[in-house]
Protein backbone atom coordinates (compact mmCIF):
# COMPACT_ATOMS: atom_id res chain seq x y z
CA UNK A 1 0.00 0.00 0.00
CA UNK A 2 2.73 2.18 0.95
CA UNK A 3 4.37 1.93 -2.19
CA UNK A 4 1.39 2.46 -4.62
CA UNK A 5 1.21 6.23 -4.10
CA UNK A 6 3.94 7.01 -6.13
CA UNK A 7 3.69 4.52 -8.69
CA UNK A 8 -0.11 5.94 -9.05
CA UNK A 9 1.04 9.51 -9.36
CA UNK A 10 3.90 9.14 -11.38
CA UNK A 11 1.09 7.48 -14.07
CA UNK A 12 -1.49 10.51 -13.63
CA UNK A 13 1.61 12.62 -14.23
CA UNK A 14 2.51 10.80 -17.08
CA UNK A 15 -0.98 10.68 -18.47
CA UNK A 16 -1.53 14.34 -18.59
CA UNK A 17 1.77 15.71 -19.94
CA UNK A 18 0.22 17.09 -22.99
CA UNK A 19 -2.34 19.19 -21.64
CA UNK A 20 0.59 19.93 -19.00
CA UNK A 21 2.35 21.06 -21.97
CA UNK A 22 -0.08 22.86 -23.52
CA UNK A 23 -0.44 25.17 -20.58
CA UNK A 24 3.00 25.94 -20.10
CA UNK A 25 3.57 29.66 -19.31
CA UNK A 26 3.90 32.14 -22.35
CA UNK A 27 4.26 35.56 -21.43
CA UNK A 28 2.72 37.64 -24.34
CA UNK A 29 4.65 41.47 -24.93
CA UNK A 30 2.30 44.41 -24.84
CA UNK A 31 2.11 44.42 -28.41
CA UNK A 32 0.34 41.27 -28.87
CA UNK A 33 -2.78 41.05 -29.21
CA UNK A 34 -4.76 39.05 -25.96
CA UNK A 35 -6.63 36.35 -25.57
CA UNK A 36 -7.98 36.50 -22.43
CA UNK A 37 -10.26 34.34 -20.55
CA UNK A 38 -12.61 35.37 -17.49
CA UNK A 39 -12.65 32.96 -14.85
CA UNK A 40 -14.44 32.34 -11.45
CA UNK A 41 -12.50 31.37 -8.25
CA UNK A 42 -14.90 28.48 -7.23
CA UNK A 43 -14.73 30.21 -3.44
CA UNK A 44 -17.61 32.64 -5.08
CA UNK A 45 -20.05 29.50 -5.03
CA UNK A 46 -19.23 28.19 -2.22
CA UNK A 47 -22.89 27.54 -0.76
CA UNK A 48 -23.33 24.66 -3.49
CA UNK A 49 -21.80 21.24 -3.84
CA UNK A 50 -18.43 21.24 -6.42
CA UNK A 51 -21.05 19.37 -9.28
CA UNK A 52 -23.35 22.58 -8.94
CA UNK A 53 -20.59 24.76 -9.06
CA UNK A 54 -19.39 24.47 -12.00
CA UNK A 55 -22.68 24.00 -14.04
CA UNK A 56 -23.23 27.44 -12.44
CA UNK A 57 -20.45 28.45 -13.78
CA UNK A 58 -20.66 27.41 -16.91
CA UNK A 59 -24.04 28.55 -17.10
CA UNK A 60 -22.90 32.06 -16.32
CA UNK A 61 -20.49 32.30 -19.26
CA UNK A 62 -17.14 31.49 -17.50
CA UNK A 63 -14.16 30.26 -19.45
CA UNK A 64 -12.45 29.04 -16.63
CA UNK A 65 -12.27 27.99 -13.20
CA UNK A 66 -10.05 28.09 -9.96
CA UNK A 67 -10.45 25.58 -7.93
CA UNK A 68 -9.75 25.79 -3.73
CA UNK A 69 -9.25 23.25 -1.37
CA UNK A 70 -12.84 23.30 0.10
CA UNK A 71 -13.61 21.62 -3.87
CA UNK A 72 -10.76 19.53 -4.77
CA UNK A 73 -8.13 19.11 -1.74
CA UNK A 74 -4.60 19.01 -3.20
CA UNK A 75 -4.54 15.72 -1.48
CA UNK A 76 -7.40 13.83 -3.94
CA UNK A 77 -6.76 10.67 -5.68
CA UNK A 78 -6.22 10.44 -9.15
CA UNK A 79 -9.56 9.17 -9.85
CA UNK A 80 -10.76 12.50 -8.29
CA UNK A 81 -8.25 14.63 -10.40
CA UNK A 82 -9.06 12.69 -13.31
CA UNK A 83 -13.13 13.32 -12.79
CA UNK A 84 -13.05 16.51 -12.29
CA UNK A 85 -10.91 17.48 -15.45
CA UNK A 86 -13.31 15.82 -17.32
CA UNK A 87 -16.05 17.38 -15.71
CA UNK A 88 -14.82 20.78 -16.06
CA UNK A 89 -14.15 19.79 -20.07
CA UNK A 90 -17.77 18.73 -20.58
CA UNK A 91 -18.78 21.97 -19.39
CA UNK A 92 -16.38 23.80 -22.00
CA UNK A 93 -13.74 25.57 -19.67
CA UNK A 94 -10.90 24.87 -18.13
CA UNK A 95 -8.74 24.89 -14.70
CA UNK A 96 -6.70 28.23 -14.66
CA UNK A 97 -5.02 27.47 -10.74
CA UNK A 98 -5.61 26.17 -7.46
CA UNK A 99 -5.51 28.11 -4.30
CA UNK A 100 -4.88 29.57 -2.17
CA UNK A 101 -2.15 26.99 -1.08
CA UNK A 102 0.10 27.54 2.12
CA UNK A 103 3.53 26.25 1.53
CA UNK A 104 6.16 26.07 3.94
CA UNK A 105 9.71 24.91 4.59
CA UNK A 106 8.76 21.73 4.27
CA UNK A 107 9.84 20.17 1.25
CA UNK A 108 7.99 16.90 1.02
CA UNK A 109 4.65 18.80 1.28
CA UNK A 110 5.40 21.67 -1.26
CA UNK A 111 6.14 18.54 -3.63
CA UNK A 112 3.06 16.88 -3.09
CA UNK A 113 0.81 20.29 -3.98
CA UNK A 114 3.45 20.56 -7.31
CA UNK A 115 2.72 16.79 -8.08
CA UNK A 116 -0.97 17.90 -8.06
CA UNK A 117 -0.69 20.71 -9.95
CA UNK A 118 0.91 19.01 -12.13
CA UNK A 119 -1.69 16.48 -12.42
CA UNK A 120 -4.53 18.54 -12.54
CA UNK A 121 -2.53 20.54 -15.17
CA UNK A 122 -2.74 23.94 -14.37
CA UNK A 123 0.13 26.50 -14.80
CA UNK A 124 0.12 28.22 -11.68
CA UNK A 125 -0.40 27.62 -8.01
CA UNK A 126 -1.81 30.47 -6.19
CA UNK A 127 -0.25 30.74 -2.59
CA UNK A 128 0.49 32.13 0.78
CA UNK A 129 3.96 30.89 1.00
CA UNK A 130 5.97 31.08 4.34
CA UNK A 131 9.17 33.20 4.00
CA UNK A 132 11.64 30.43 4.17
CA UNK A 133 10.02 28.37 1.69
CA UNK A 134 11.43 30.45 -0.95
CA UNK A 135 14.95 28.43 -1.70
CA UNK A 136 12.40 25.06 -2.09
CA UNK A 137 10.25 26.63 -4.65
CA UNK A 138 12.97 28.19 -6.87
CA UNK A 139 13.61 24.25 -6.87
CA UNK A 140 10.22 23.02 -7.62
CA UNK A 141 8.98 25.78 -9.47
CA UNK A 142 12.24 24.78 -11.82
CA UNK A 143 11.56 20.82 -12.04
CA UNK A 144 7.86 21.06 -12.62
CA UNK A 145 7.58 24.55 -14.41
CA UNK A 146 4.18 25.51 -12.50
CA UNK A 147 4.46 28.98 -11.47
CA UNK A 148 3.79 30.11 -7.45
CA UNK A 149 1.44 33.15 -7.61
CA UNK A 150 1.36 35.01 -3.94
CA UNK A 151 -1.62 36.11 -3.05
CA UNK A 152 -2.55 38.82 -0.77
CA UNK A 153 -5.14 38.93 2.20
CA UNK A 154 -5.00 43.00 2.88
CA UNK A 155 -4.45 44.74 5.81
CA UNK A 156 -2.13 42.83 8.63
CA UNK A 157 -1.32 40.38 6.00
CA UNK A 158 2.35 39.65 5.08
CA UNK A 159 2.06 40.47 1.83
CA UNK A 160 -0.40 43.37 2.76
CA UNK A 161 0.79 45.52 -0.31
CA UNK A 162 2.40 44.99 -3.73
CA UNK A 163 5.86 45.84 -2.36
CA UNK A 164 5.73 43.10 0.10
CA UNK A 165 5.27 40.67 -2.75
CA UNK A 166 7.86 42.72 -4.91
CA UNK A 167 10.15 42.13 -1.34
CA UNK A 168 9.62 38.52 -0.95
CA UNK A 169 10.21 37.45 -4.70
CA UNK A 170 13.25 39.23 -5.55
CA UNK A 171 16.24 37.16 -6.62
CA UNK A 172 14.00 34.36 -6.69
CA UNK A 173 13.01 32.30 -10.05
CA UNK A 174 10.67 34.44 -12.28
CA UNK A 175 8.19 31.95 -12.02
CA UNK A 176 7.67 33.39 -8.35
CA UNK A 177 5.14 35.72 -8.80
CA UNK A 178 1.70 37.25 -7.71
CA UNK A 179 -1.92 36.48 -7.81
CA UNK A 180 -3.26 39.94 -6.73
CA UNK A 181 -6.18 40.04 -5.06
CA UNK A 182 -7.65 43.44 -6.39
CA UNK A 183 -9.99 43.91 -3.70
CA UNK A 184 -7.71 43.27 -0.72
CA UNK A 185 -5.80 45.76 -2.50
CA UNK A 186 -8.62 48.33 -2.42
CA UNK A 187 -8.79 47.38 1.04
CA UNK A 188 -4.66 48.38 2.10
CA UNK A 189 -5.19 51.50 -0.02
CA UNK A 190 -3.53 50.50 -3.45
CA UNK A 191 -5.70 51.24 -6.70
CA UNK A 192 -5.84 47.95 -9.34
CA UNK A 193 -4.34 49.40 -11.93
CA UNK A 194 -1.10 50.87 -9.48
CA UNK A 195 -1.00 47.35 -8.50
CA UNK A 196 -0.79 45.40 -12.11
CA UNK A 197 1.72 47.93 -13.12
CA UNK A 198 4.00 47.82 -10.01
CA UNK A 199 3.46 43.93 -10.68
CA UNK A 200 4.42 43.85 -14.32
CA UNK A 201 6.31 40.47 -15.34
CA UNK A 202 5.18 38.56 -12.22
CA UNK A 203 2.13 38.75 -12.12
CA UNK A 204 0.55 35.24 -13.06
CA UNK A 205 -3.08 35.71 -11.67
CA UNK A 206 -5.78 38.36 -10.36
CA UNK A 207 -8.95 37.91 -8.29
CA UNK A 208 -11.55 40.40 -9.71
CA UNK A 209 -12.93 41.82 -6.49
CA UNK A 210 -14.40 45.48 -5.35
CA UNK A 211 -15.16 47.02 -2.14
CA UNK A 212 -17.35 50.31 -1.43
CA UNK A 213 -14.63 51.92 0.62
CA UNK A 214 -10.27 52.30 0.85
CA UNK A 215 -10.19 50.89 4.41
CA UNK A 216 -10.03 47.38 6.68
CA UNK A 217 -13.79 46.77 7.10
CA UNK A 218 -15.90 47.51 4.47
CA UNK A 219 -18.33 45.82 2.52
CA UNK A 220 -17.75 43.89 -0.69
CA UNK A 221 -19.74 45.38 -4.03
CA UNK A 222 -20.40 44.38 -7.51
CA UNK A 223 -17.80 45.04 -9.98
CA UNK A 224 -17.55 49.15 -10.40
CA UNK A 225 -19.91 49.87 -7.87
CA UNK A 226 -16.39 50.78 -5.22
CA UNK A 227 -13.21 51.46 -6.07
CA UNK A 228 -12.14 49.21 -8.65
CA UNK A 229 -12.00 50.67 -12.23
CA UNK A 230 -13.08 47.59 -14.31
CA UNK A 231 -11.90 48.57 -17.65
CA UNK A 232 -8.68 50.21 -16.19
CA UNK A 233 -7.96 46.93 -14.58
CA UNK A 234 -7.83 45.37 -18.37
CA UNK A 235 -6.36 48.23 -20.16
CA UNK A 236 -3.38 47.55 -17.46
CA UNK A 237 -3.27 44.07 -18.23
CA UNK A 238 -2.90 44.66 -21.79
CA UNK A 239 -0.54 47.25 -21.33
CA UNK A 240 1.90 45.40 -19.04
CA UNK A 241 1.59 42.10 -20.89
CA UNK A 242 -0.30 39.81 -18.33
CA UNK A 243 0.50 35.90 -19.81
CA UNK A 244 -2.53 34.62 -21.71
CA UNK A 245 -2.70 31.67 -19.57
CA UNK A 246 -2.69 33.54 -16.11
CA UNK A 247 -5.72 33.10 -13.92
CA UNK A 248 -8.20 35.78 -14.52
CA UNK A 249 -10.52 34.72 -11.69
CA UNK A 250 -13.79 37.05 -10.38
CA UNK A 251 -14.29 36.15 -6.82
CA UNK A 252 -17.10 37.15 -4.70
CA UNK A 253 -17.80 36.83 -1.50
CA UNK A 254 -20.89 38.41 -0.87
CA UNK A 255 -24.25 35.98 -0.16
CA UNK A 256 -22.79 32.86 -0.28
CA UNK A 257 -26.04 31.22 -0.11
CA UNK A 258 -27.55 33.28 -2.93
CA UNK A 259 -24.83 34.66 -4.71
CA UNK A 260 -25.38 33.74 -9.07
CA UNK A 261 -27.70 36.84 -9.77
CA UNK A 262 -25.04 39.21 -8.01
CA UNK A 263 -22.20 36.76 -10.03
CA UNK A 264 -24.20 36.91 -12.94
CA UNK A 265 -24.27 41.25 -13.13
CA UNK A 266 -20.35 41.15 -12.32
CA UNK A 267 -20.06 38.89 -15.12
CA UNK A 268 -21.40 41.29 -17.32
CA UNK A 269 -19.45 44.34 -16.40
CA UNK A 270 -16.77 42.39 -16.33
CA UNK A 271 -16.95 41.07 -19.43
CA UNK A 272 -18.07 44.05 -21.05
CA UNK A 273 -14.78 45.67 -20.38
CA UNK A 274 -12.88 42.86 -21.47
CA UNK A 275 -14.83 43.18 -25.30
CA UNK A 276 -14.04 47.08 -25.23
CA UNK A 277 -10.52 47.06 -24.29
CA UNK A 278 -10.36 43.66 -26.77
CA UNK A 279 -11.37 45.91 -29.18
CA UNK A 280 -9.39 49.12 -28.57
Amino acid sequence: MHLSVPTRRQFLLASSAALAAASMPRFASAADDHDYKLGIQLYSLRGFDVDQAIKHASDLGFKQVEFYGGMLPTNASMEQIKKTRTKVAGLGMSISAHGVNRLTKDAAANRNVFEFAKALGIPTITADPDPDSFDNLDELVKEFDVRVAIHNHGPGHRYNKAVDVLNAIEGHDERIGACADLGHYIRSGQRATEVIRLLEGRLYGIHLKDFAEMKKNTEGVILGKGHLDVEGVFLALKATGFPENGAISLEYEENPKDPIDDIRQCFAIANEAMNKVAGS
